[in-house]
């Protein structure tokens, strides 16, 4: 094993989607992923783009940008230890935001269709784990996402009474 695999396996292992696998399950999950790097500003997945992948955040952040053609808009980020592209990977529906790297050596591990059929077959226990995961990062990002649009409600719409 070579000190990025190490590494790696030290990063899932302190992570929520590892809580409950064993060591040797999370460098089994390694065995199906592959980690990829970006720039800051590279585009890790497009609008309109159907997720063949799904991400796991493991250095830096993604933020996930709307365009409407002639504006671009941060609708939320991802963080390290977040899964991002899930929605669009399970509906099989377009993606309706751009997942893009906010810095230089922004690190994800991708997790292909392919890759994650094989799992589910292969390893049940760890894809299940991972289905979990996918809802508790979707339910982070609504959470942060309301957070964000019930503050610029309150301030757009205040009427100045406390």
């Amino acid at each position: 094993m070579d000190n990025a695999t190490i590494d790696l396996t030290e990063f899932l292992n302190q992570q929520y989607l590892c809580e409950s696998l064993t060591i040797k399950e999370v460098e089994t999950l390694l065995e199906y992923t592959e980690l990829i790097t970006f720039r800051k500003k590279e585009v890790i997945a497009d609008i309109g783009e159907v997720g063949e992948a799904l991400y796991f955040v493991v250095r830096g952040q993604a933020a996930l940008v709307y365009d409407d053609g002639s504006n671009q808009v941060e609708v939320g980020r991802m963080n390290e230890g977040e899964l991002m592209g899930e929605m669009s990977f399970f509906d099989r529906q377009p993606r309706l935001v751009r997942m893009m790297a906010t810095s230089d050596d922004t690190r994800l591990l991708k997790l292909t269709r392919a890759m994650y059929k094989r799992l589910r077959v292969e390893h049940p226990f760890i894809a299940v784990n991972l289905l979990e995961h996918a809802i508790i990062s979707l339910d982070h990002l609504i959470r942060r996402v309301s957070t964000d649009v019930a503050t610029f409600n309150r301030y757009f719409y205040s009427t100045g009474k406390k």
